[in-house]
């Protein structure tokens, strides 16, 4: 008879979580710990087309710059003028050293702050997952005719989890991401929408070191999450995943295709 295969510790578990560094957006780290399931129309695949058919592209809160790094890797060929802006600190200082060899100039620039670029700067604004489209920039940053291409979080995304912390949520809070909501914004900004999809998809957390990272790393989920403010409800997720197996929840992802009204030059993406 062999022994029984025995499993980290809850206390091993909320260690590892709260170690793994959080800067960038790359979640390779929860190979085996996490799954989602990805949307059909492949973001980062079908952003790479678009850079090679731009003049001047700013991806918008770029993370550690990962998928605009992997799309310029794989667009036909590269855009005359290449920008990312970045709010985190550390999220900066990664993104410089991985998109400066593409010729990609970084810029820190606070999320809730104007963009820091001139009226038609850019014929295409890309970005991936951010925190809040800031609609009104956007349209003024790129010229007429210029494409704002993007995959957002949806409203209510991996709200089992959340709700797990914070307990049941306003419908204010979980519909604050409705694309709904964001076509009527990005058409009071002068946008058209071209193409909007949303989808709904499966996440697992397979331990509870992967929930601590998570919401280390995703830090609008659960604000202001800390191990110690929440150890209670970690270790309630904990007792339930060993006794159920992974904590299924599902996170909402819609992608938007804009276009900001007129015929200039960007008009031929």
């Amino acid at each position: 008879m062999t022994d029984k295969v025995s499993r980290p510790a809850f206390e091993d578990l909320i260690a590892e979580g709260a170690s793994v560094p959080t800067a960038g957006w790359d979640f390779s780290w929860f190979e085996g710990r996490a799954a989602e399931a990805r949307p059909s129309w492949g973001y980062a695949t079908t952003m790479a087309g678009w850079p090679g058919r731009a003049d001047a592209v700013l991806d918008l809160r770029t993370g550690g710059g990962e998928v605009f790094d992997f799309a310029l890797a794989n667009a036909p060929r590269g855009p005359r003028l290449a920008v990312a802006t970045e709010g985190r600190p550390p999220n900066v200082a990664k993104a410089t050293a991985l998109l400066r060899p593409r010729g990609v100039a970084v810029v820190a620039s606070p999320e809730d702050a104007p963009l820091p670029f001139a009226d038609g700067a850019f014929d295409l604004v890309v970005s991936r997952h951010p925190v809040e489209a800031p609609w009104e920039e956007i349209a003024r940053v790129l010229e007429d005719g210029g494409v704002y291409f993007a995959q957002h979080v949806g409203p209510g995304s991996v709200h089992e989890l959340v709700e797990h912390f914070l307990g049941a949520q306003p419908d204010e809070r979980r519909d604050a991401r409705h694309p709904d909501r964001e076509r009527r914004a990005a058409e009071a900004a002068g946008l058209e929408i071209v193409d909007l999809r949303a989808e709904r998809l499966r996440v697992e957390f397979h331990d509870v070191a992967a929930v601590v990272h998570f919401l280390r790393k995703v830090i609008w989920m659960v604000p202001g999450f800390t191990v110690e403010a929440y150890l209670p409800r970690l270790r309630a997720l904990h007792e339930r995943i060993e006794t159920e197996g992974a904590f299924v929840a599902h996170s909402t992802r819609h992608l938007f295709h804009a276009r900001k009204g007129g015929t200039g030059r960007a008009a031929r993406l």
